[in-house]
Parts: structure tokens; sequence; C-alpha cells
């Protein structure tokens, strides 16, 4: 049975995320769908190109045409404004509301039986606008944020160690903002604890970092945000569905009471499988880390109310 992927959205992030699925094979048939007349076809058509160089074979294709949707068995948002400089996640909520709702509604109509992945800011309440339009099970909406930010996090630690990447574990939770929680407590260089190899006013720098690593790129790129990283994240989550590869990430889920916390959209490590979200992976908090996750829970339903879904 082919795998289908489809990316709404064909700016800097979705295109990214079509380059990484080609790259990567995660689906024998990818679409790239925007409204801007030419814009998917043209981002699309120049992808496909590349096939003679790298040699890949699956197929990539763009249009306007929303009927392209049918028959996708994971479906990303990355519809939206991009942040400008001196700009939050949170300036972009009533702007990207009205494109979450009518890309949502277009997903529920041509693949209603897709996973969805929501990448488009503010992330926490987007997913929850997608959440709450399709009507899907929470099982396959989900938010790419924890994989982004997770991965900025291991960056900013090998750096600071002068260890691969590849060799870095850790974890963030919570929302996709400014009181996400990086947990030190069980970030790891192949098992070795990273407060045992970095003094704790290095770990904080980094923590700080990482919560800020967002604007720290927008305030470089002046008329943009980032979007290669961003596009593999997503693509990574579309995979492990995709491939039922049981991975465990960290993705925006609606929690139904797990780590205390009920009725939210939040970043937490979860098992993506065929189905989308298999399972949540709940272990004990330090009341330090309950009491920042907190601060993320309180932001999200701020976020959510101002949504008036």
């Amino acid at each position: 049975m082919k795998r289908k992927l489809a990316i709404i959205g064909a700016g800097a992030v979705g295109t990214s995320a079509a380059h990484w699925a080609v790259v990567k094979n995660v689906a024998e048939e990818i679409v790239l769908i925007d409204i801007m007349e030419g814009l998917a076809k043209g981002k699309a058509l120049d992808i496909a190109q590349s096939s003679a160089v790298y040699g890949f074979s699956n197929r990539i294709w763009g249009t306007e045409d929303w009927q392209a949707l049918e028959n996708a068995d994971v479906v990303i948002i990355t519809a939206g404004r991009p942040r400008k400089p001196g700009m939050s996640r949170d300036d972009l909520l009533q702007v990207n509301l009205e494109i979450v709702k009518s890309c949502t509604e277009k997903v529920k109509e041509y693949a209603p039986n897709c996973c969805l992945i929501v990448v488009t800011n503010p992330i926490d309440a987007m997913v929850y606008t997608a959440f709450k339009i399709s009507g899907f099970p929470r099982k396959r909406v989900l938010g790419m944020a924890g994989v982004l930010d997770s991965a900025r996090y291991r960056y900013f630690l090998a750096e600071a160690l002068g260890v691969s990447p590849k060799d870095v574990q850790a974890l963030v939770m919570g929302v996709h903002g400014d009181h996400m929680l990086p947990l030190v407590r069980l970030a790891n260089v192949a098992g070795i604890p990273v407060k045992d190899l970095l003094p704790q006013e290095k770990l904080s720098e980094i923590v700080e970092r990482t919560r800020k690593g967002g604007a720290e790129i927008v305030s470089y790129l002046k008329t943009g945000s980032a979007f290669t990283t961003p596009g593999l994240s997503a693509v990574e989550m579309a995979e492990a569905i995709l491939r039922d590869e049981k991975r465990v990430l960290t993705c925006s889920v609606w929690l139904e009471g797990e780590f205390g916390i009920r009725d939210v959209f939040l970043g937490v490590p979860v098992v993506l499988g065929a189905g989308g979200l298999e399972k949540i992976l709940e272990f004990p908090l330090t009341e330090e880390e309950k009491e920042a996750l907190s601060l993320s829970v309180e932001h999200v339903r701020n976020q959510i109310a101002k949504t008036n879904l």
C-alpha cells in the first residue's frame, strides 16, 4: 500500500519539510499544497528535478487544488505567518488562527482518516484549533515543537561539551515558547549525566538559549524564522507514523490527566506509530519541574482562551 504525505504551505518550512521527506523517502507520494498560484508547483518541481542528481524515485508534486489531500496518510500544516524580529509566537495567534481553521476544514473534508501534524505558531494553540475544527481523536492530532526544541537543546549541549550531537540525549517539555522546560536532570551524553560534565552556570545558560532558540534565528534573518530544522522535525514525526516506527519523540498532545494536567495541548514524550499517538510516557517530576510545567499550562490556557473555540 502506497504511503502519501501532504504538506500544506509552500513557504520556507513547508518547502524544507518537502525536501526532507523526499531525501528520507518517507512516502511514495508527497504533495505540496499552497493557495498562492504556482508557488507549490514551482517548489515541488525544483525538488523533483534533484532526483536525477540525488537518485530518489518517489513522486513529489505541487498544486493549489485541495482535492490533492485525498488519501493522505499524514498531513502537515505549515501555513501561516512567520515571526519578525521583536515578535513573540503569541503575536501570530489571531492571524494564524484563521489560516489554520481554513486548512483544517479542508483536511477534514478530503483526508478525514489522516494523522494531522501542526507546525504553525503559536503551535500549542494552533494544534488545539486543528483538534477542535477537525473533530479527530486526540491520537491523530499532534503539534510539532518538542522535537525541534529538543534538537536545539541537544546541539547546544554538544557544542559546550565538544561531542557529537548524536550522543546527546535531552528532553524539552511544555509549551513551545519562553516557558518551555528543558530537563537538565535527564540530559546525558552516552548515559553520563550532563550535570556531572558541565557547571550549573553553563547549564543555566544553555537552558535559556534553548528557550530563546527561535528568537535568536529570527534576529539574524530579519525577514523570516527558522525553517530547516522545523521542517525536518515535522518529517521526523511523519516518518514515525508512516513507517510505524514506535519512535519516542516529544510532541504537543491533548492531555487527559497525564502529569496531573488535563484539557490542554502540551509537549510531552510520546510513542508515535501507525495510528499516531500510541502512548504518553509519564514519569515522576520534581517539585521544581512541576512548578515550571505549570507556567507552560497557564500560558497555553491563555492562548486557547483567545481562540474562542
